[in-house]
């Protein structure tokens, strides 16, 4: 398959990460021609990457730290987000993994071979870039879990990205009345609850009333994967890795609408 054809399917969400580094369309595309003019020079750069998507932003990662190019912005609309969140509050290199694992969906450990460094590194950028967008987006997060320890480990990773829980349930009921006297801006929610009631059934009866982002967290996966209703965007198998948990609170916080993230 010719280079262009396998570059091609792959440039617009290389402009979209290079816009949102840069603060404007004009540099990040600027950012994109020059890796397409190295690739064009030194086809080996691009040959030898094993995944054409994770090799192109490696290589545009590496143009964007070279170059001499501003990297602040004014706050800014970035495609595929509804919060005009100002990132250029973001450190850059932050930024950077805010975007490739937040925007285009890469893990943070391929995230680390993007950026060429350690996955340990790549946490505390997003721990930074994570407490940036909480000071713009600081919300109240509820959390639907029965097991106590699960419960203080949420609640604890909330409060460390600056968020604040608005309470704990460990029942239906209990989440149907915590969410009518809080109105948190987005759940934490297990599936199987304390008196065998449904967190499913508990979240169906909040988001008839309300349109807020929820992320699953549950050991039965398979009583949502099924295929016979709307699935949920966001859902992570117990054990759960605190990370993935706090990329997808951030995820769910930059692709909501503020009237529908704030609380």
């Amino acid at each position: 398959m010719p280079i262009s054809d396998r570059i091609a399917p792959h440039l617009p969400a290389m402009r979209r990460y290079a816009r949102a580094l840069t603060g404007a369309q004009s540099s990040g595309d600027t950012y994109v021609a020059a890796t397409l003019e190295a690739i064009l020079t030194d086809p080996a750069v691009f040959l030898q990457a094993e995944d054409d998507r994770a090799g192109l932003f490696r290589l545009l990662t590496r143009i964007i730290t070279s170059l001499p190019i501003s990297m602040s912005g004014p706050a800014q609309v970035v495609p595929g987000l509804e919060a005009p969140y100002d990132l250029s509050a973001v450190p850059p290199r932050a930024r950077q993994a805010l975007l490739l694992v937040t925007v285009e969906g890469f893990l943070p450990k391929q995230a680390a071979t993007i950026l060429e460094t350690a996955m340990e590194e790549v946490s505390e950028l997003l721990d930074t870039a994570f407490a940036e967008i909480a000071a713009q987006a600081e919300t109240g997060i509820m959390i639907i879990e029965d097991e106590p320890l699960i419960a203080l480990d949420l609640a604890h990773m909330v409060n460390s990205m600056g968020h604040r829980v608005t309470g704990i349930a460990r029942t239906q009921q209990e989440a149907e009345r915590l969410w009518a006297d809080s109105r948190p801006g987005l759940i934490l929610a297990d599936v199987k609850l304390a008196d065998g009631s449904s967190g499913i059934d508990a979240v169906n009866t909040i988001l008839s009333r309300a349109d807020l982002p929820v992320i699953f967290i549950t050991a039965y996966p398979e009583r949502l994967l099924t295929g016979e209703r709307p699935e949920p965007a966001f859902l992570v198998s117990k054990p759960f890795n605190p990370e993935v948990i706090k990329v997808l609170i951030n995820q769910a916080l930059l692709f909501t609408p503020p009237s529908r993230a704030a609380a």
